[in-house]
């Protein structure tokens, strides 16, 4: 089964529908969304994406990233994908949004409208396999460190949301529980 990504302008404005895979070859702008999900002691919860995923298999990356199906509100996918890949669900709020572009050796290119949201959940994920190959709990200082010492273990996407959005979920962060 093809999938669609929602092709956006720059105001995240809806603009068309293509396929996911030929949006991501041809390099257009897409929404999609990264979830951060956090447990009571204000570790994140991190996946290995799936070594067989078109792009970026084997690294490390937000608990889950995804994009809306065409006509699904984001909010309704943010839930969808959390339970799809991580096997639950919870709470999420909305925290920033930005847009960036990297491009890979595989010849496809992300070029996405990134919404970002943050949760909070105190148990174990039940992962997807075909979507993660592990998952880990990890403090913030501890992931800023290894992102620096080896940031070639990390999605594009992954880095520039820890690098130039983490005050933003740090805020939220701290006001939940």
């Amino acid at each position: 089964m093809s999938e669609n990504v929602i092709l956006v302008d720059t105001n995240d404005k809806e603009v068309g529908i293509m396929e996911k895979m030929e949006a991501h070859k041809k390099g257009l702008l897409h929404r999609c969304f990264s979830i951060f999900v956090f447990n009571s002691k204000k570790e994140l919860l991190i996946q290995k994406r799936a070594a067989g995923k078109y792009h970026c298999g084997g690294l490390w990356t937000n608990t889950v990233c995804s994009h809306p199906r065409s006509g699904e509100d984001i909010n309704q996918a943010v839930h969808r994908r959390l339970q799809e890949e991580m096997g639950f669900d919870c709470e999420l709020k909305e925290v920033t949004s930005f847009i960036y572009k990297s491009k890979f050796d595989n010849g496809l290119t992300e070029n996405e409208y990134d919404h970002v949201f943050v949760g909070e959940y105190d148990q174990e994920p039940v992962i997807n396999k075909e979507e993660a190959d592990e998952f880990k709990w990890i403090g913030i200082d501890e992931l800023k460190k290894d992102i620096n010492s080896s940031p070639d273990n990390y999605t594009p996407w992954f880095k520039i949301i820890i690098s130039q959005h983490w005050r933003k979920i740090s805020a939220i962060l701290n006001s939940i529980s």
